[in-house]
């Protein structure tokens, strides 16, 4: 396994802890949001600015239009993009805060943030949307929230990668969820139903995806891998596995919650 899989495997779902939690329906009921989708599409796109639903649904990939058109621009004529990334800071503040107990203020986080974004500051943005976008959000000043900050530019690095790699592979979203289903990352009917496809949407993936070469979903994330591997190659072999050392306690709070299931609509495996 090579660096950029097996960091990934552990700052997933540190970054991912916000999407999961039970704070979600009440922090974004607050900010004027109905449903997740909202909120989710308002927080996660908002470093974009308040672009039209086509660019969130472009560089997202994954996600049909409609579902995108249902809760942008909506949700920000209700919370514009600048609140709306304080209101996922917050949500996340409470999670983890939640999750952690006493280790927010401990030397081993603070250690974390601090080689963490130096991978994530190392990562190149080009042709990265959404990674650009990210890492010019400020750095919140709580170790916690910066260590989430810099697995957050390094998962969306990651992402851009990724779709990069199944652009130039010829492969559409719908089709990429019908990859990652038969291979058993995502449970397919929930995949298909989150992602807003309808049953016709996805049988129609599943032809155009029935003649491609078994190995094509291994070599795109093959692709991805190396598209992500300069972050951890410039942090070094020995400062990259002090920070798995570290990431690894956290994360074990985190996925002893349950809160983020296994397997996932995300397809991180369990670390």
């Amino acid at each position: 396994m090579g660096e950029a899989r097996r960091l990934w495997q552990r700052f997933e779902p540190y970054h991912a802890v916000g999407y999961f939690a039970p704070e979600t329906r009440e922090v974004f009921q607050r900010a004027g949001w109905s449903g997740f989708w909202m909120g989710y599409f308002a927080t996660r796109a908002a470093p974009l600015g308040p672009v039209p639903p086509s660019l969130v649904t472009a560089l997202f990939f994954g996600f049909a239009p409609r579902v995108v058109e249902r809760a942008l621009p909506e949700a920000w004529r209700r919370c514009g993009p600048e609140r709306a990334w304080a209101v996922r800071l917050d949500l996340v503040d409470r999670a983890l805060r939640r999750h952690l107990g006493d280790r927010v203020a401990g030397d081993g986080i603070s250690e974390a943030a601090e080689l963490a974004l130096e991978a994530a500051a190392a990562a190149p943005l080009e042709g990265r949307a959404l990674a650009a976008a990210t890492a010019a959000m400020p750095i919140p000043d709580e170790p916690h929230l910066a260590l989430w900050h810099a697995t957050t530019v390094l998962r969306e690095h990651r992402g851009d990668g990724h779709v990069a790699a199944l652009v130039a592979a010829g492969v559409g979203p719908c089709e990429a969820h019908v990859l990652s289903a038969r291979a058993g990352l995502a449970p397919e009917e929930a995949l298909q139903q989150h992602r807003g496809w309808t049953v016709e949407e996805w049988a129609d993936a599943a032809r155009a995806v029935g003649d491609c070469p078994a190995e094509l979903r291994m070599e795109i994330e093959a692709a991805t891998d190396a598209a992500a591997e300069a972050p951890w190659a410039a942090l070094g072999p020995d400062r990259t596995d002090r920070l798995v050392e570290l990431l690894d306690p956290l994360v074990d709070c985190i996925t002893a919650a349950r809160e983020m299931p296994y397997p996932n609509l995300i397809g991180v495996p369990k670390p």
